[in-house]
């Protein structure tokens, strides 16, 4: 159990595997098969069919998802792809492994503002920003919410630029009725403790595009072909390589374990239940908050934008403009009564010391919204199983009682 349990009353992150979770994990170490087969391979299917995709990767990590979507888009058995020095629209609030692929892979990050009414990529920036060197838009969907992301898709057909949704904090999300990370050309997926189903660690990328699905396959392990539906094709091409070690494209081993596939395949059977206590704990604490009005307008909870239906990660805060100057204050005396709280995301990711060791931002470029955000901001966590009523009271007098001082 995390440290942070015995720390705080309410934790970022509290225990959330049921009894059937354990006992599904129990029964893959008890039978041997740790590696990955065939748990992971009905969770993949299972997963793409919740998530409205044709194909699905299972992976270690939402970060190692991630990975694989960039290096996909680029890889040279794609017909649209990306080159050295090419652009990418990334929101600058956005998570490290977000980011850091897009670099790795060669790309220039060109830092979008977001909404901060929704904590998303501005649609507006968004569109000052596009240049012709622009190959790919990554969108991340932020602690459940979302940017009109068909507008976002229209650009980019458009303008045959690719699509990358870092759906690790949106599992579940949707916008008009249709699950985001289906709306690029990836969408990718976290697994991790505190998020909407977990393995602990674990993650995925989906995409509807055969040849795609091919080039994750291999790039997961280690490039070789063993996996693929095409592979006795290539057997027959390379009589005189073992058929068993044939490498056809480069790759990295980012396999997620068998009992990984099977704990999160337990909680994606509840997800429905799972996304419905999240939400219906979201909506307790903030009703409670409201009950002393005098505190209401100190604080604004940001809420579900136009055509989204969340599945809240957190319940992300901003303070009132006039109690910025008092938010480290703020943020002690909170997590003194027993709340635990952490920034939005990274807060404004141009502020980090990486982006100025890379040089990433050369004109530095100023984002207001995210910096206001930054400066504003911050969430707390939710847990998937209903909680207390008397623990979401008292998280919601918590938050009042220390606002009563301002």
């Amino acid at each position: 159990m995390l440290k942070t349990f015995d720390k705080f009353k309410y934790p970022l992150i509290q225990p959330r595997l049921f009894r059937d979770d354990i006992q599904k994990g129990i029964s893959v170490l008890k039978s041997g098969q740790i590696t990955m087969s065939k748990l992971t391979k009905k969770f993949e299917n299972d997963f793409a069919r919740y998530i409205g995709a044709k194909y699905a990767v299972m992976v270690n990590s939402g970060s190692s998802a991630n990975l694989l979507a960039t290096c996909a888009s680029c890889n040279p058995e794609r017909k649209n792809t990306f080159k050295r020095n090419d652009e990418v629209l990334i929101p600058g609030i956005c998570w490290s492994t977000s980011l850091w692929p897009l670099i790795q892979f060669g790309l220039k990050p060109i830092f979008v503002d977001v909404d901060p009414n929704t904590l998303n990529m501005d649609i507006n920036d968004l569109k000052k920003k596009i240049s012709k060197k622009t190959k790919v838009i990554f969108c991340v969907h932020v602690l459940g919410n979302a940017s009109n992301v068909l507008e976002i898709k229209k650009i980019s057909k458009k303008k045959k630029i690719i699509i990358i949704e870092d759906t690790c904090e949106s599992l579940g999300s949707e916008f008009k009725k249709k699950k985001l990370g289906t709306f690029g050309d990836f969408g990718t997926f976290s697994f991790y403790y505190s998020h909407q189903i977990s393995s602990g660690e674990g993650g995925m990328v989906v995409c509807n595009d055969k040849n795609d699905y091919k080039i994750l396959l291999s790039l997961r392990a280690h490039g070789w072909s063993r996996d693929r539906d095409d592979h006795k094709k290539i057997v027959k091409k390379y009589p005189n390589i073992d058929p068993r070690f044939i490498f056809i494209n480069y790759g990295f081993n980012v396999r997620a374990l068998e009992i990984q596939a099977a704990i999160a395949h337990q909680q994606l059977k509840k997800i429905n239940i799972l996304k419905k206590n999240r939400n219906f704990n979201r909506s307790q604490i903030i009703k409670l908050f409201k009950k002393k009005e005098k505190n209401n307008k100190k604080i604004t909870f940001i809420e579900e934008a136009k055509n989204v239906k969340c599945n809240w990660f957190g319940v992300p805060i901003l303070l009132s403009k006039n109690l910025k100057k008092y938010k480290s204050k703020i943020i002690q005396m909170i997590e003194k009564k027993g709340v635990e709280t952490r920034p939005i995301i990274s807060g404004n990711f141009i502020n980090q010391p990486a982006i100025k060791l890379f040089k990433l931002n050369k004109k530095k470029i100023k984002l207001k919204n995210c910096q206001d955000i930054e400066e504003r901001g911050f969430f707390i966590g939710i847990n998937s199983l209903k909680t207390n009523k008397k623990i979401l009271k008292f998280v919601a007098n918590s938050l009042n009682q220390v606002l009563d001082n301002f």
